[in-house]
């Protein structure tokens, strides 16, 4: 069954029209029946993944060259809540984020939908500790703090590990922290455990001081990768969209085939680069780990979940209809 339940993607005569004069278009020649060239905003992708070696060998601005498209790189990557904010302020087009994020964000007076779904990480997220920390079950939690982002990845793995093992959510401390200022309070101490993801947990456990007390598979996330486009943008730039995410998808399989080449893409020394066992671990993740793909209504069934759960879980004030902002990429043209 494709689809049935995501929004139409069909776009009129009409809209089609709008291109000429939408946001981020200029003409590419003099002549009247040249293609306007559209730049589409995403932000800086750092030193490793798909996008970073498609900005640095110039893979990424060929592909969208043939859909009369550019990029322009803003900011930098980070957690989706301030991207959202940026996509619905029209200061950025694309941005990824995960599916608990997204809910969080979708409950704010949206202005974007997600067009491409990645399978959760089963092995590179989850609640970290640190070793010879006495906690060695989720039930050891009970009556500690765990740091988590508020409303996001971090929050969701440990209430979701809560309720797997049957632990009312206010046994445990949760500590509202940004992820990029997370390390510090616990490699002091501060806090007995960390909910996070690859992008932190890695660099922790390179160092072999800390360990998972449960993954995602352990926890049975539903943690997905997605990503966004304003709204406006993928309703007058179908194409643009369509492109990108078939440049996300193969890219995703090379890199999942050989992920050492998607690491230390600009540097492969300080703060931005993988060495050592951190780098070992990041590419047997990324392994692991799942490709970009349309979203599915296998898929979208497993999000209403995760939204019932926030709801249940008072995450979010009521249950957000996850369905209503998905475009069927597919379907684009």
């Amino acid at each position: 069954m494709r689809l049935s339940r995501l929004l139409p993607a069909a776009v009129s005569t009409a809209t089609a029209l709008i291109v000429l004069t939408a946001c981020g278009t200029s003409q590419a020649g003099t002549g009247s029946a040249t293609a306007a060239t559209v730049t589409i905003r995403i932000p800086d992708p750092g030193n490793s993944g798909v996008l970073a070696v498609g900005k640095k060998d110039g893979s990424l601005a060929k592909a969208l060259a043939e859909v009369h498209a550019k990029v322009a790189w803003t900011g930098s990557a980070g957690p989706f809540a301030p991207a959202a904010q940026a996509l619905n302020a029209d200061q950025l087009d694309i941005a990824t984020g995960s599916i608990t994020s997204g809910i969080t964000s979708l409950s704010q007076n949206p202005r974007f939908k997600f067009f491409t779904a990645t399978a959760p990480d089963p092995v590179g997220e989850g609640i970290l500790v640190k070793n010879g920390s006495g906690i060695d079950s989720v039930k050891d939690l009970v009556g500690r703090k765990v740091a988590v982002n508020q409303g996001g990845t971090g929050e969701y793995l440990l209430l979701k590990a809560l309720a797997e093992e049957g632990i009312a959510a206010d046994e445990v401390e949760r500590v509202y922290l940004r992820p990029d200022q997370t390390a510090a309070v616990f490699n002091a101490g501060k806090v007995d455990a960390w909910a996070v993801w690859a992008t932190y947990s890695v660099a922790e456990l390179g160092t072999g001081k800390a360990h998972f007390l449960a993954d995602g598979q352990a926890i049975g996330s539903d943690n997905y990768s997605l990503t966004a486009v304003r709204a406006a943008f993928a309703e007058q730039h179908p194409d643009v969209v369509k492109a990108l995410y078939q440049y996300l998808h193969d890219g995703s399989v090379e890199e999942k085939r050989d992920p050492a080449a998607y690491l230390n893409v600009n540097t492969d020394a300080g703060p931005q680069a993988l060495t050592g066992e951190a780098k070992r671990i990041q590419v047997e993740f990324t392994g692991k780990g799942g490709t970009v793909e349309p979203i599915t209504d296998a898929d979208i069934t497993r999000f209403e979940a995760v939204a019932s759960f926030y709801a249940q879980q008072k995450v979010t004030p009521a249950e957000v209809d996850v369905a209503a902002h998905l475009i069927d990429v597919t379907t684009l043209s």
